[in-house]
């Protein structure tokens, strides 16, 4: 299989291509930083994957390597949980999902041939944030900006699908691993500090990063998985049991509350990310027979920390 890949340089990315490159497929690389891409990608490790520089908002020749390409994973899109969310901010949050989607689905449709799948991200923010509801793949959206900007985000991928090429969008929880969002939440527990942040109460809907992974290997090979899937564990938290079970695996108090305000000042709308959130459950990816290696948070943490 050859499988082109964009947001190849992240978190998530960066260990699908290890898994991909361990199972012999030939990957594709589409970057902005073919530097840096070369420096996580070294050729004498990877000698099955290609890196190709990309302008995601813009047509360009670039689109052209699609064509060689089975498969198509689009995970790019600017961070949302860094730095406070000014218009222009906003803006890129938006335009890095939306028209970078958009010039991914137009490669597909003008290639010849065509991949036979596009895997596109989403979010779970698509449903808005409650600290009451239970949500699923049939719930409705939410009306915040995360919300708009996943509705926009899976518009433009289901063009794909219009010029008949099986898609699948995966809602992606709070990943977690050796990085991300619980990179941020680890030190201050290392130094005694570590508690729940804002009420306790808001919902942290998660997933490990080997499962989506896993779940991703999954969607490119299952002819049958189409649609749209939540990309989290089947058992999510409050943030009060995040901290306290972080605390009990890192043999640490988790007893220091981070309060509300002091993330405002610092995110200023952007602190809806993590004092806000929402109970989502994957109930069509169950349904799809997907096995979790870490359905539970303990074992979770447990692994990724020791």
């Amino acid at each position: 299989m050859k499988v082109a890949i964009t947001g190849a340089t992240g978190f998530v990315g960066s260990r699908l291509i290890q898994r991909l490159h361990g199972k012999g497929d030939q990957i594709v690389v589409l970057t902005r930083n073919t530097a840096f891409a070369q420096k996580v990608f070294p050729s004498e490790a990877y000698a099955n994957l290609e890196i190709v520089a990309y302008t995601p908002n813009a047509s360009a020749s670039w689109q052209s390597v699609i064509a060689s390409c089975d498969s198509v994973v689009n995970l790019a899109g600017e961070p949302i949980g860094e730095g406070r969310w000014t218009p222009e901010r906003k803006q890129e949050i938006l335009n890095s999902r939306k028209l970078g989607t958009q010039k991914i689905v137009e490669a597909i449709v003008n290639a010849n041939p065509k991949p036979t799948v596009l895997i596109n991200a989403s979010a779970i923010g698509y449903y808005g944030t409650s600290e009451t509801a239970t949500f699923d793949e049939t719930s409705l959206s939410g009306n915040d900006f995360l919300a708009q900007v996943c509705q926009a985000w899976e518009a433009e991928a289901r063009k794909a699908k219009d010029a008949g090429v099986r898609l699948v969008i995966l809602r992606f929880g709070i990943v977690l691993g050796n990085g991300g969002a619980l990179a941020k939440m680890i030190p201050p527990f290392k130094l005694f500090a570590g508690g729940p942040i804002g009420s306790g109460r808001q919902w942290f809907s998660w997933i490990h990063v080997d499962d989506l992974v896993n779940l991703i290997l999954q969607a490119l090979t299952k002819l049958e998985i189409e649609g749209v899937y939540n990309a989290t564990a089947p058992n999510p938290v409050r943030m009060a049991d995040l901290s306290q079970t972080l605390g009990r695996v890192m043999n640490r108090p988790s007893w220091l509350p981070v309060p509300a305000f002091a993330i405002e000042a610092l995110l200023g709308d952007g602190a809806i990310v993590v004092l806000e959130g929402q109970q989502v459950i994957p109930k069509r990816t169950v349904e799809t027979g997907f096995e979790y290696k870490y359905p539970n948070l303990q074992s979770a943490l447990t692994q990724i920390l020791t």
